[in-house]
């Protein structure tokens, strides 16, 4: 009974992980108001997101703390401290610099790979969002799996549902304007392009992950008690508002991109419409 009761636990824990991020991906895709992006494509991002994405950047980042808590090991000197993996100073280098530019780089990476799914304009942006939300999903679910081993089933939820209005939104959001800058480019939008939505993203996901870091800061800077509790508080939710702004930005930016005017292909923009191909 023990085991197969573990077993129910599982499935639950990944249902209450999934649905919310399919449910944001379907509102989202439903900001397209004449054509909407094939699900195939949409899942397949989603399906990207959560298993290439999410293992590739945890080994790509244990890599590269490895290398960088070596380095400052074998060169004890103050400026590479921040190199090191095991330290304050190491462990908010991961979170606000490598973690950003690693996970929005391998999700980038899966919006690239469905360049040929971008008919129109406001398919980068929703397909980004796939790509993210897959991703949020299943590190979501594995936070939320570690809750669960170590609090129990209802610790393992709580954490799930405040990551599905925190975490996996920001996931979301921020590969969904990758996804807009890189369509914009494909069609040759004037202005920024995939470069510039790549910088956008990271600084996006950096920021959510310093408004996430508040707690650990007025600890290390010696605040507790009910003036740490409430600061801790205020960061969760302002990090809390800052995903859901982000993610009805993304769906703002999808409605805005779905006119006419850039349902041609890349091959045809700079044409007339009219123009033979």
């Amino acid at each position: 009974m023990t085991d197969l009761a573990s077993v129910y636990d599982l499935v639950l824990l990944v249902l209450v992980s999934l649905a919310p991020a399919l449910a944001y991906l379907a509102w989202v895709r439903k900001g397209q108001r004449r054509a909407t992006e094939g699900w195939g494509t949409l899942l397949g991002g989603f399906a990207y997101g959560a298993i290439f994405a999410t293992l590739a950047a945890g080994i790509v980042e244990l890599v590269i703390v490895g290398l960088g808590t070596s380095v400052s090991q074998r060169y004890p000197a103050p400026e590479f401290v921040f190199l090191n993996g095991n330290s304050t100073a190491g462990s908010f280098f991961l979170v606000l610099v490598v973690a950003p530019f690693v996970e929005e780089a391998l999700k980038a990476s899966g919006v690239v790979a469905r360049k040929t799914s971008l008919t129109r304009l406001a398919d980068g942006p929703v397909v980004g969002a796939s790509v993210g939300l897959g991703f949020g999903f299943f590190e979501t679910f594995l936070y939320g799996l570690g809750a669960f081993l170590v609090g129990g089933i209802v610790a393992g939820i709580a954490l799930i549902l405040v990551r599905s209005v925190s975490s996996v939104l920001l996931h979301g959001s921020s590969t969904g304007m990758f996804g807009y800058g890189y369509a914009r480019a494909r069609f040759g939008v004037a202005g920024a392009g995939s470069g510039s939505y790549y910088l956008l993203a990271v600084g996006m996901h950096a920021a959510f992950n310093a408004l996430a870091s508040v707690a650990v800061v007025l600890a290390l800077v010696g605040i507790t008690g009910v003036a740490a509790l409430l600061g801790a508080y205020v960061a969760l939710f302002a990090a809390m508002g800052f995903a859901i702004g982000a993610i009805e930005h993304v769906r703002s930016v999808t409605q805005a991109a779905d006119y006419p005017a850039l349902l041609r292909p890349p091959s045809t923009v700079g044409r007339p419409p009219t123009q033979p191909r």
